[in-house]
Parts: C-alpha cells; structure tokens; sequence
C-alpha cells in the first residue's frame, strides 16, 4: 500500500490545487520544508501527494536524524519517479484540466490496459487511470497479487 508520495514542481500551491480537482480531495500546507504543500485524497488510506518547490532534495540525515532537505539550483526539472494513481474523473475531464493549465496529457496503451500520461507542469509526469482504465490494469496484474 502506498500513502503519499512525494514531488518537485515549480508552483507546488497551483499543481495542489488543480490534483484536489482531478481526485476530488483537499489541500494543505506541508509544513516541514517551505513553500510546500499537500493533496489529500479523502480516501481510507490517507492516500496524498507532497509538492516540493523544484529543486528540493532530500538526503539521509547524519545518524539518527531525519532526512535533510536542501535546494539544488541546478537540478534537472525531469525525473524517471513517477506514480500511475486511480481517480474518479473521466478521459474529458482529465484532459480538460491538462488543457486548461497548458500541460501535456496523452492516452497511452500499455500491455493490456491504458493510462493517461499527465505530465504537471510539462515537467513531471504520473499516469492517471479512469475507473475504467482501473479495471483493466486490475485484470492485467491480478497474476501478481497473493490472491491469484
């Protein structure tokens, strides 16, 4: 089960705000590191993402300390993380918001099912799966799980 992951973007309150939107969830300050902010889900697991400004990173703290976030001026504004995350909303719908903030969306087949690649801010890119596209990835990775 994974409960939030983490990402770099450039206005990390804009990006907040249009994910709330597509998952129809809540937003929130991420109080740890400045200008950083959170998207709650509202689901059973406290599934969220966290936005970091770009060019945060994280290391592992000395000893027993916390990881240590710093600003990278020149870190590279793509990165291979990325999620494939579950929503309520429609093909139109999530192309409509891509749309509306000039990012890239494209439907994308992959082996059995599709995703639509929704790349925030041009930059970072998850992959989003309407109910229907849900079902089929389920389908497909059944093969995986303990319960086949």
């Amino acid at each position: 089960m994974i409960h939030h992951y983490s990402i770099a973007v450039h206005d990390p309150k804009q990006v907040c705000d249009v994910l709330a939107a597509l998952f129809g969830g809540t937003t929130g300050r991420f109080d740890p590191y400045p200008n950083s902010h959170t998207v709650w889900f509202g689901d059973e697991y406290g599934s969220a993402i966290e936005l970091y400004p770009a060019g945060t990173e994280m290391s592992p703290g000395v000893g027993e300390s916390d990881a240590i976030f710093e600003h990278n001026p020149a870190a590279s504004k793509f990165t291979a993380t990325h999620a494939a995350i579950s929503t309520t909303r429609s093909r139109e719908e999530i192309f409509k918001a891509a749309q509306a903030q000039g990012w890239k969306a494209v439907e994308c087949p992959r082996d059995g099912f599709s995703v639509i690649e929704f790349w925030i801010e041009n930059n970072v890119m998850i992959e989003l799966l309407t109910p229907e596209m849900a079902a089929d990835y389920l389908a497909v990775t059944r093969r995986f799980t303990s319960n086949a």
